[in-house]
């Protein structure tokens, strides 16, 4: 067993970026940034529709939103130019803000991300699908599409901003390859992600998303972290693999904490790491009260 746990992450790892090309080829016309040069999110230009089959709003669209600067260039790394506005702001200088102080930029969400010094374990760096933060492919059907999402973190409603990590266990049976995200939004936006998500795992069993099948989607326990939180589980059918995976969404105010866990054994047995969750919940934690 432990021969074949060893040969699993890297072939799940595989998988993963496969999947990641699958859905880059697919979504937004190929366009990896996130963002066009309008500065409307992949949302808007894939045709995503919600459920009952509208044509999915982003920030972009709405005619308050697409006046405010935090509300165009989706969650991918475009939003580099909100950085230097931020440099100034003596929340942005502690990595992060009050919960009830609106959304946190890039460069406070970055800092507050999780590191490999940060828990005990694991290696933390820059996730393989990082420049296609927040982008979007239909699901069939569109009842899934919350879930579906959630491959590249992108929500509806698009967040203010996003950063994505990978992480690994440093124990090499360990055959997990775990991903997860920071995202920032305006108030009440994260509920609705959140609501979106819990009921599309009551009604979603099966999905295809770019070119690959999932199957199935059952809500897991409430974890009970943070504000308020959803965990659900799928099996992945990419490249013949069948891949169990296990997500984790807990909403902390206005900033969504997303884990994904995947791998190639079992798919009861996949979990995402509380122990990850936890820490970055933590972490995130640390500039509000130094700032509030």
């Amino acid at each position: 067993m432990s021969m074949r746990m060893r040969f699993s992450r890297p072939l799940v790892a595989a998988a993963a970026v496969a999947a990641l090309g699958c859905v880059a080829a697919c979504g937004a016309g190929g366009d990896a940034d996130g963002a066009g040069q309008d500065g409307k999110s992949a949302r808007s230009k894939a045709g995503g529709r919600a459920d009952g089959g509208e044509k999915a709003k982003t920030p972009a669209e709405g005619s308050q939103d697409a006046e405010d600067p935090q509300a165009t260039g989706g969650t991918g790394d475009t939003q580099d130019t909100r950085d230097s506005q931020d440099t100034g702001d003596p929340q942005g200088s502690s990595g992060g803000a009050p919960k009830d102080a609106g959304p946190l930029t890039k460069a406070q969400l970055k800092k507050a991300a999780l590191a490999t010094d940060d828990v005990k374990g694991f290696e933390v760096k820059e996730s393989e699908g990082a420049d296609l933060l927040g982008q979007t492919v239909p699901a069939t059907p569109s009842k899934c599409q919350p879930i579906a999402d959630m491959f590249l973190f992108s929500t509806d409603p698009a967040s203010r901003a996003g950063v994505s990590r990978g992480a690994v266990s440093k124990d090499e049976t360990n055959a997990s390859v775990i991903t997860f995200a920071l995202l920032a939004y305006k108030s009440g936006e994260a509920d609705e992600v959140i609501d979106g998500l819990r009921s599309a795992t009551k009604g979603c069993t099966a999905y295809r998303h770019a070119d690959y099948d999932y199957k199935n989607v059952k809500a897991a326990a409430d974890p009970g972290l943070g504000d308020e939180s959803v965990a659900f589980r799928l099996v992945a059918s990419i490249e013949g693999a069948q891949v169990p995976a296990a997500y984790t969404v807990v909403r902390d105010g206005t900033t969504l904490v997303a884990f994904s866990s995947m791998n190639m054994l079992d798919a009861d047995e996949i979990e995402v790491p509380a122990e990850l969750v936890k820490a970055q919940l933590a972490k995130l934690a640390k500039p509000a009260k130094t700032t509030g």
